[in-house]
């Protein structure tokens, strides 16, 4: 099984902490759609898998009109073999959520949405420049459980001036709503965004590393209180609605990625497309993949295996390190992982190294001391 990944570039305003590759002029978004659906057509050999999830990620997904959308999953029927009843997943802004598109979508092929709350509180909405408000945030969850089942929000945590409580009402306010999934991920400051350059002039206050520690373990204790698994460090869901396209993500599925700077992988090789929407579009008109390839070795595969089992409850399988990377990997993580086992942040259960609760958020810092560099 594989998935497909469709990258649409266009945000209605820029929010100060993203660095995705999106623009803000719309005006060229029917010429967009066109190209991506070329390249599906384009790179349809990729794939001999059976296709299981559609996932229309950004950007801001939401800004293609119902039409445009349906015309990107049906060249997606057209060119590649696709299972009955796949996951298709829409990335929504709230400001695009009225209670009449949500009824369009529930009428259209998409049957998972994932909404991009990120707080409930019009404080911490303002300093992230996002395009919604609290009360549209609230409004379209509401509206969009008596339409679909499967649905998906995402909230950030570390924001400055975000105390403890307030976050805490966030997690209250989402679990109020009965939703099966939920993504949560700390606030990071990104090199070129208006957020690095507030805090370097001083009209932000630093994110708080300690706090948001903090607040991912409230987190964590919160959701599974409420029955929710942390399958993968910013993943929370009920039994049954793990996102089966990052899930796939995680367990090094192949995957095929469309669109401006999406990426691709196929088990050996990893390619991503470029980050520039004149000449992505340029490119694929005249038949040329916009495209760079780079082939793993096997130290990159080893690093990526460790790196992806570490964030989820499936762990690091020490047989498959052994078996698919060679005796040198296996005698390499054991030594590695040795101090964080004393330290109670890795463990070892059924053959799977873990991290425990207590390093679960220290999970790529533990990781990248288990990588592997320039061994042959």
């Amino acid at each position: 099984m594989s998935g497909i990944y469709i990258h649409i570039p266009f945000c209605k305003q820029a929010c100060h902490y993203c660095d995705f590759h999106f623009s803000t002029q719309l005006g060229k978004k029917e010429v967009m759609v066109k190209a991506i659906a070329k390249e599906l057509v384009l790179r349809k050999s990729e794939i001999d898998e059976v296709v299981e999830t559609i996932y229309f990620g950004g950007g801001t997904p939401s800004v293609l009109s119902n039409d445009e959308i349906e015309y990107l999953i049906q060249a997606v029927y057209d060119n590649y073999k696709v299972i009955h009843d796949p996951e298709i997943t829409l990335e929504a802004n709230p400001d695009d959520l009225s209670n009449n598109r949500i009824i369009q979508l529930s009428k259209s092929p998409i049957n998972r949405l994932s909404i991009g709350i990120q707080s409930f509180f019009e404080e911490d909405l303002c300093l992230m420049n996002r395009a919604h408000n609290a009360q549209e945030a609230e409004n379209c969850i509401r509206e969009a459980r008596t339409h679909f089942d499967n649905i998906s929000i995402d909230l950030i945590y570390g924001i400055p001036g975000m105390d403890n409580e307030r976050w805490k009402a966030n997690i209250q306010k989402a679990l109020d709503f009965d939703l099966p999934h939920i993504s949560s991920y700390a606030l990071t400051v990104e090199p070129r965004t208006a957020l690095k350059k507030f805090i370097e002039k001083g009209m932000v206050p630093d994110v708080d590393d300690e706090q948001a520690q903090e607040q991912f373990h409230i987190l964590v204790d919160a959701l599974e209180a409420n029955g929710f698994v942390n399958y993968e460090i910013s993943n929370f869901g009920k039994p049954d609605y793990f996102s089966k396209n990052n899930t796939a993500y995680w367990l090094g599925k192949t995957y095929l990625g469309v669109g401006p700077s999406a990426h691709s992988f196929d088990g050996t090789h990893r390619s991503w497309n470029i980050r520039n929407n004149p000449t992505y579009i340029k490119k694929i008109e005249e038949n040329v993949l916009p495209i760079e390839i780079e082939t793993l070795s096997t130290t990159d595969r080893y690093n990526e295996f460790v790196m992806t089992g570490l964030r989820t409850i499936w762990g690091v399988d020490l047989a498959r390190i052994e078996s698919e990377f060679g005796e040198n990997y296996l005698r390499y993580i054991n030594q590695q992982s040795s101090k964080f086992l004393e330290r109670d942040l890795l463990a070892v259960r059924g053959g799977k190294l873990l991290t425990t609760k207590k390093g679960k958020f220290l999970a790529d810092g533990i990781a990248s001391d288990l990588f592997m560099i320039n061994l042959k």
